[in-house]
């Protein structure tokens, strides 16, 4: 029996592979274009740069270095030059399909950097899978812009998967639709009417401004703003500013909220300030034919009439008097429960006798029935 020569104990030591065989292989060199790694055959295995990743301009030396070890797929036994072809990525791939078969099956949450923003969604990659994610299932709320989440590491599930079709679609609304669900019930449990809580405006309108409390969003109508008067709610708030509010009433999931704290109502101490008799001073707010309303403090306006201006005949306020321009009159008539005080000018002039016997100079006027006419014209 003939001794076997080192060339054929060697060639019976290297083993046979084939195409669509994972290896495992060990990087004897690498260049920015491919990678050259020894498989335990009689050739060594060529990595190229386009078969390890579909980045076309990724340098393999960043990547890999001499010494490494890693799995590879077989992609051809000979390349006709006596080499053997491998592929990582297409391996990745394949592990990634598993990958997100499983994902898909068990509705497991992933998590994976947007590689690319497009018209219609985004593309996320999960081990080498391309997954898209429609604009529609980006957000619970239309997104106009999508180029916010470039480079961002967002999370989706799997909620349709065809590999023959290579369809792999995620969905993050459903996420954030359980995520708010699952806060709004708990926002709901701890909060109560009468609560002080912190909140961020999320959008300001004509008629007041809606604030996130995390969980639900309650509305700040224009007339809980402030115990004065509010021109617009968007010259007094900002989208994005915090607030500290009062919960004034919860009606299934809706929350009214208001900014008048009873702490700081003007009313609490109107009636030792502003006592019939009481000389006092303020801004003329606003005018209407049959006379003016007074600014007296934030939140507290007195109605000077037409004929409590002076002592002589006035056909109408804007004769004599000017929005912002301020005056002293005497408090003649209070009315704490319905919220009304009656100033004149004219009073201030008059002798004392003769203002108390002359009740008719004293005109009693429905203000809150005049400030509603007038905003509803």
């Amino acid at each position: 029996m003939s001794e076997l020569t080192f060339e054929q104990m060697l060639d019976a030591s290297l083993k046979t592979i084939h195409a669509g065989e994972v290896v495992e292989g060990t990087v004897i060199d690498v260049k920015p274009e491919e990678a050259v790694l020894n498989i335990g055959c009689k050739s060594d295995g060529i990595l190229t740069r386009n078969e390890y990743s579909n980045d076309s301009n990724l340098d393999l030396t960043t990547v890999v270095k001499p010494g490494d070890t890693m799995e590879v797929k077989v992609l051809k036994v000979n390349d006709g030059e006596g080499q053997v072809l491998l592929t990582y990525k297409r391996l990745a791939a394949d592990r990634g399909n598993k990958r997100i078969e499983e994902a898909f099956n068990n509705h497991e949450v992933l998590k994976a950097k947007v590689t690319q923003v497009l018209d219609g969604g985004l593309i996320v990659v999960v081990d080498e899978v391309r997954i898209f994610i429609p604009a529609s299932l980006v957000s619970d709320t239309y997104e106009k812009d999508l180029t916010k989440y470039a480079d961002q590491e967002i999370e989706f599930v799997i909620s349709e998967y065809n590999p023959k079709r290579r369809r792999y679609i995620g969905d993050r609304k459903q996420l954030i639709v359980a995520k708010k669900a699952e806060q709004q019930a708990a926002l709901f449990a701890r909060i109560h009417e009468g609560d002080v809580v912190e909140g961020v405006v999320k959008n300001v309108t004509d008629f007041g401004a809606f604030v996130d409390l995390g969980g639900a969003d309650g509305l700040l109508h224009i007339s809980e703003m402030s115990w004065g008067r509010i021109e617009h709610p968007k010259k007094v708030f900002k989208v994005g500013e915090k607030l500290k509010v009062l919960i004034k009433e919860i009606n299934g999931s809706k929350i009214a909220l208001s900014l008048k704290f009873e702490d700081q109502n003007p009313w609490k101490d109107a009636a030792t300030k502003y006592a019939i008799g009481n000389v006092v001073t303020g801004k003329v707010a606003r005018m209407t034919d049959f006379g003016a309303f007074v600014e007296l403090e934030s939140g507290i306006d007195a109605l000077l009439h037409v004929s409590q201006i002076a002592k002589e005949h006035i056909e109408k306020p804007s004769d004599v008097l000017q929005v912002g321009e301020e005056i002293t009159a005497k408090v003649v008539d209070f009315n704490e429960a319905d919220k009304k005080i009656s100033l004149s000018i004219k009073a201030l002039h008059a002798p004392e006798k003769k203002e108390e016997q002359e009740d008719g100079d004293v005109v009693s006027v429905d203000i809150d029935k005049v400030i509603a006419d007038q905003d509803a014209e």
